[in-house]
């Protein structure tokens, strides 16, 4: 009997070998699960406003503007000007924007002189390239100025230099309010704005409600559907480096808790530093185009310059290049999102 027990201790006891194996299995297989996670958190659509490849929360142990959702914008991100009209665009209206003299409450003095005389850009410096998004905001002749990363969620955004001064002064004010702003998207060229949208014209992207564009077999209604919430190439606002989207991509974010507390500044404040939201809800202050965006905000001094001129220089002839661009004279996108933003905006 005590042969037998001896010999069936034997037959149960691993051998180093046997652990090091089942360890490397193991771990193996977590690996395999959680590579598969990851690559399938990639390819979900969460917000559907902005495209990129990842979103992801930040927390305040590794972001001092915690709360907030911020996507990863290596591959495309994407926001897009608003329609207001033809009849609109065709009266560009005053040289100059009206100084605003609302006295935010942060401490440092407000810029009272927002006017166009003084600014940098004026219209014939703008070429079609510049409103098509097809220039190198990296480039030392171009008007940029790089983003410091205090101010942006990722190193290597770029706005208009004297957009940039203007959110700078914002920034601070906001800080001294107990307000943390910060940039998540800026400038966007031509290609990065077409990545955006032919991941989602080929169905790589879900749109809104979980559903693929490939799945609306009419050119014009999947543009339409896709036009919800992302921008054409060539029409985005953020070619024009004068706009900025801040700290989420999700209008639920700024209706509660903090991010309500963001926006309320921001619509109090935003106007003496010379920011607009282009992109409100439908109603009075715009009639359609892109979906409300709580988190877009624009530079008006430099910004309505961009506005009247590419309303002036822009026909469908300039909207090619990418796929589905066939649909925009059908879909009338200059008239109907690119010129269709908040009227306070032009």
């Amino acid at each position: 009997m005590l042969a037998r027990r001896k010999k069936r201790k034997k037959k149960k006891k691993l051998t180093w070998q046997d652990i090091v194996m089942i360890i490397l299995v193991v771990v193996l297989a977590l690996l395999l699960i959680f590579s598969r996670g990851f690559r399938a958190a990639r390819r979900v659509n969460i917000d559907p406003q902005h495209d990129e490849q990842k979103l992801t929360a930040v927390t305040a142990d590794n972001h001092p503007a915690a709360g907030f959702y911020h996507q990863d914008y290596v591959t495309a991100v994407n926001s897009t000007p608003d329609p207001q009209a033809a009849s609109i665009a065709a009266e560009p209206g005053k040289n100059g924007v009206q100084a605003f003299n609302r006295q935010g409450s942060g401490s440092l003095p407000l810029n009272e002189d927002l006017d166009m005389e003084g600014n940098s850009m004026q219209p014939e410096d703008i070429s079609k390239e510049m409103l098509l998004g097809r220039v190198n905001p990296a480039s030392e002749t171009e008007g940029f100025s790089l983003i410091e990363s205090r101010y942006a969620r990722r190193d290597g955004m770029y706005l208009r230099s004297e957009a940039l001064d203007a959110f700078v002064k914002m920034y601070d004010a906001a800080e001294k309010d107990g307000i943390q702003l910060m940039v998540l998207s800026a400038t966007r060229t031509f290609d990065h704005q077409r990545r955006i949208w032919e991941n989602k014209w080929n169905g790589e992207r879900m749109l809104h409600g979980n559903i693929r564009a490939t799945d609306i077999r009419n050119p014009a209604e999947r543009s339409r559907e896709i036009l919800r919430f992302s921008a054409m190439p060539g029409t985005s606002r953020h070619h024009w480096g004068t706009d900025v989207d801040l700290n989420s991509l999700q209008n639920s974010y700024f209706e509660q808790g903090q991010g309500k507390r963001v926006y309320q500044w921001l619509a109090d404040n935003a106007a003496a530093y010379g920011f607009c939201q282009p992109y409100t809800a439908h109603g009075e202050r715009r009639d359609g185009g892109y979906e409300e965006e709580k988190w877009h905000w624009s530079y008006k001094p430099i910004a309505v310059q961009f506005y009247h001129t590419f309303a002036e220089k822009i026909s469908y002839e300039d909207i090619i290049g990418f796929d589905g661009a066939e649909t925009a004279r059908e879909l009338q996108v200059i008239e109907n999102y690119v010129l269709d933003v908040n009227r306070d905006c032009f």
